[in-house]
């Protein structure tokens, strides 16, 4: 069976438009169910006029990115928290200091 989706890496190039950081290794916590995890293990779905990311935990979904010409348009309704990491923090370092503070999973 052949997946519908993407995974949360094909939002690296456009997030990296917006942000100065590499998104996909930031940390989100699904505001549905409250998995924790990184960007890039979200479920893209490219078929929607931009993209939509999904918890891989429930499906609900997390972020969603559309883009004109000359704006974008990011909605992060569905995480409640996304952490960045700086100044060369890997995503192990994060999952080293337990991801997110408050985070169970």
């Amino acid at each position: 069976m052949q997946a519908d989706h993407l995974d949360g890496n094909a939002l690296a190039g456009p997030l990296a438009e917006i942000f100065a950081a590499d998104v996909s290794v930031a940390v989100s916590r699904c505001a549905a169910c409250g998995l924790t995890g990184p960007v890039a293990s979200l479920r893209v779905y490219d078929r929607a006029p931009g993209l939509v990311a999904r918890c891989p935990g429930c499906e609900e979904v997390v972020l969603r990115l559309v883009r004109s010409p000359d704006a974008a348009w990011l909605d992060l309704r569905g995480a409640v928290t996304l952490r960045i990491p700086l100044g060369g923090a890997s995503p192990g370092a994060v999952a080293a200091e337990g991801g997110e503070p408050g985070a169970d999973r």
